[in-house]
């Protein structure tokens, strides 16, 4: 009883902060944890009922670890999983690298509303949706009237057929990935950037320190918590993909599957071509396991590295 007063005294002390969380507790009910009695259907063969969902959900057979096969049981299954790791490793690292170097260039910028300008430029592509985006990219990359096309035979070189040469398109994929979230992951790394005591810096310079000397020990080592925990965040999504940019970016087309297709894009044609809600939801399942696994196992080692600096 003593414990269940102590309980009841902390929430009326709290109250207020507790209202503040309340509609993202709720929000994260509905929509986070609530859906994960879907799960279920990773494991049975889906079959609509006329009664609804729960239904349907309930009279659908089950079918064990059929449904995983679709994902390891086709000669796919190398290329996708290849695709979505390898593209992501890319992004997680030359994201972080690229965010950081703009964090600190904007940090430098005297004129603080010039340095608003910018922040708010890079920030835009954050907000386009890839099927917008993939419009600009097609004026660029179409094969008769696209602008690098046109260039190329301005100056006396052969037009490239990019939405059926495979060979450009990681390049393509990873510039314009770190492109669109440029702006908005640079935005965090320069808020922490910006609560740094400048006296560290005043004292730096007196002492004859280069620019160089003082990223290296003042500003990486004050912004490494915020690092490691986006990065650990990151490593947690790195067996998903982002839809729009393998699909709208290179618009379907089957010539680049080899460079495009990640699972996300193969659970969708599959679903499509064959309308097996199971199969989807066992990928969806299997993406989120690996993804725990990886975020626990990160945090792990950075615990045994840097207790202050893990998640948990």
């Amino acid at each position: 009883m003593k414990g269940f007063a102590n309980m009841l005294k902390n929430i009326s002390r709290n109250k207020w902060f507790l209202l503040m969380v309340l509609p993202a507790t709720i929000w994260f009910l509905l929509f986070s944890y609530l859906p994960m009695v879907g799960t279920i259907i990773a494991f049975k063969s889906y079959r609509y009922s006329r009664d609804g969902f729960w239904a349907s959900l309930f009279h659908s057979d089950w079918v064990g670890f059929k449904n995983f096969k679709f994902l390891f049981a086709t000669q796919d299954a190398y290329i996708i999983t290849r695709n979505t790791l390898l593209y992501n490793v890319a992004f997680i690292i030359l994201g972080l690298i690229c965010s950081v170097a703009m964090a600190v260039v904007l940090s430098e910028i005297v004129n603080k509303k010039l340095a608003k300008v910018y922040q708010t430029g890079m920030f835009l592509p954050h907000f386009l949706s890839w099927v917008i985006i993939g419009y600009f990219a097609f004026a660029f990359l179409s094969e008769d009237k696209g602008v690098l096309n046109q260039i190329l035979t301005g100056v006396g070189l052969h037009p490239i057929s990019w939405y059926s040469d495979k060979t450009y398109w990681p390049v393509i994929l990873i510039v314009m990935n770190v492109w669109k979230e440029l702006g908005y992951t640079s935005v965090m790394y320069l808020a922490a950037i910006v609560g740094i005591d400048r006296s560290y810096y005043e004292a730096a310079m007196i002492d004859g320190a280069s620019k160089w000397q003082q990223f290296k020990s003042i500003t990486l080592p004050s912004i490494q918590p915020l690092i490691i925990t986006l990065t650990l965040l990151n490593v947690g999504r790195i067996f998903y993909s982002d839809f729009g940019l393998f699909f709208q970016l290179p618009r379907d087309s089957g010539a680049l599957y080899a460079v495009t297709n990640t699972i996300d894009t193969y659970v969708y044609r599959g679903l499509t071509a064959t309308g097996e809600i199971g199969m989807s939801t066992a990928a969806g399942l299997y993406q989120s396991l690996v993804g725990f696994i990886l975020v626990m196992a990160a945090n792990l080692i950075v615990r045994k590295i840097d207790k202050d600096s893990s998640l948990f």
